[in-house]
C-alpha cells in the first residue's frame, strides 16, 4: 500500500489542512497520468480514497465540529460537510466503475474537479472567515485534535471498500 504523508511540522489546524489540501493536489495529479486499468492507477486512487475519507472524518470531528457549533460559521461548516458526502459518494462511484474505460476517466475528472474546487473554497473563504474567529490557541487546540483523530481514521478508512463508514 502506498502511504502518503504531509510535512509534520505544521501545528494550526489551517496549516494542517493546507499542507494535506497539497498533497492532496499532488496525489490526484500522479493518478490523471496513469492510464488504463494498472495497479498505479488502482495503488493511487486507494491511496487518495483512504487519505481524503481519513482527512474528511478528521477535519470534520475538529474544525467542522467547532464551526457548526458557532452561529456566524454554521452555513459554511454545513456547506462543508455536504461537499464532503458528495466527493465520498463520487468516490465510491469511481472505485465500482472499470478503471480501463473512458467512464471512469470522465467521472475521475468530474470528482478531481469538484474536491479542487471544494478544497481551493475552503482555503480562500472558510479557513479565513474560521481565522477571525478563533484565537491563535483554539487553532492550535484544533490543530492537535485533527491529528489525533487522522490515524484511528486512516484505520477506518483502510478498513473500508468504500470510504463509506459513516451512518
Amino acid at each position: 500500500m502506498l502511504k502518503f504523508q504531509r510535512e509534520a511540522f505544521v501545528t494550526d489546524i489551517f496549516s494542517i489542512l493546507k499542507s494535506d489540501h497539497d498533497l492532496h493536489r499532488a496525489m490526484l495529479a500522479k493518478i490523471a497520468e496513469t492510464s488504463g486499468d494498472t495497479a498505479e492507477r488502482r495503488d493511487l486512487f486507494e491511496a487518495f480514497r483512504i487519505e481524503v475519507t481519513a482527512h474528511a472524518a478528521a477535519e470534520e470531528q475538529s474544525l467542522y465540529a467547532t464551526m457548526l457549533a458557532d452561529p456566524d460559521l454554521q452555513d459554511d461548516g454545513r456547506h462543508s460537510v455536504a461537499e464532503h458526502k458528495e466527493i465520498d459518494d463520487m468516490l465510491g462511484e469511481l472505485q465500482e466503475t472499470d478503471m480501463a474505460t473512458g467512464a471512469w476517466l470522465t467521472k475521475f475528472k468530474e470528482m478531481r474537479h469538484r474536491y479542487e474546487h471544494h478544497i481551493d473554497e475552503e482555503e480562500e473563504e472558510m479557513f479565513p472567515a474560521a481565522q477571525e474567529q478563533f484565537s491563535r490557541t483554539k487553532s492550535m487546540e484544533l490543530g492537535a485534535t485533527f491529528d489525533r483523530r487522522k490515524p484511528a481514521e486512516l484505520e477506518v478508512a483502510e478498513a473500508s471498500d468504500n470510504g463509506d463508514h459513516k451512518d
